[in-house]
């Protein structure tokens, strides 16, 4: 990386910690990230990294913060002033696809804590995301409806589940093809099917 850990104050530091976490996992399997590959890739000792955080659990449930916040403004920045519901839907679609490939390693992360059998604090975090991504998508469906842009007879919880799993699923081709940033090139593609699947066209 090319900042230097050390000197960084506490709050800093937490990021740094964060986005070396999201980092490593872009290029390696999340759950074989250790707190010494962490510290190794900040150029610190694992004893510097336990004075901000008490435990590689802590570090994992600072990283889906983070991930939450990031998503979820990213996301609705995209869709600030746009009236039409559908034209927000396809900002939010193609924001969210940008975020992945800005950060990959960030679904290589969720995917791995939503297997994970016990409940943690780590997985309880992505739970609230999809929670929360999921609200704004049912706001989005009903805004549609009431404007007539989507048929009333749609059903909002398999809209909104199916838009969440095109975006896993473009992100699950990608990582089958090792090429991330294919998702913005098929993207729109996949989003024009989705589109016309919910509002009904034949």
């Amino acid at each position: 990386m090319s900042f230097h850990s050390k000197n960084l104050p506490a709050d800093e530091r937490r990021t740094v910690t964060i986005k070396s976490v999201v980092e490593l996992a872009g290029t390696q399997n999340p759950s074989k990230i250790t707190t010494a590959a962490i510290a190794k890739h900040m150029n610190l000792t694992q004893g510097a990294l336990f004075r901000h955080f008490p435990n590689k659990e802590a570090i994992w449930q600072a990283v889906m913060e983070w991930v939450t916040e990031r998503l979820l403004a990213k996301i609705d920045t995209s869709t600030q002033g746009i009236e039409s519901p559908l034209i927000a839907m396809e900002a939010m679609f193609m924001s969210h696809i940008d975020f992945v490939v800005e950060h990959p390693g960030v679904p290589r992360m969720i995917f791995g804590e939503l297997q994970r059998a016990e409940s943690t604090p780590a997985k309880c975090m992505v739970q609230t995301l999809i929670q929360r991504y999921g609200e704004r998508l049912h706001l989005l469906i009903n805004k549609g409806k009431a404007s007539g842009e989507l048929p009333s007879s749609l059903d909002n919880e398999a809209a909104a589940m199916l838009f969440i799993g095109t975006i896993q699923g473009l992100v699950m081709q990608s990582m089958l093809v090792g090429d991330v940033g294919r998702m913005q090139h098929d993207a729109p593609r996949v989003f024009a099917i989705y589109m016309r699947g919910i509002r009904g066209i034949q």
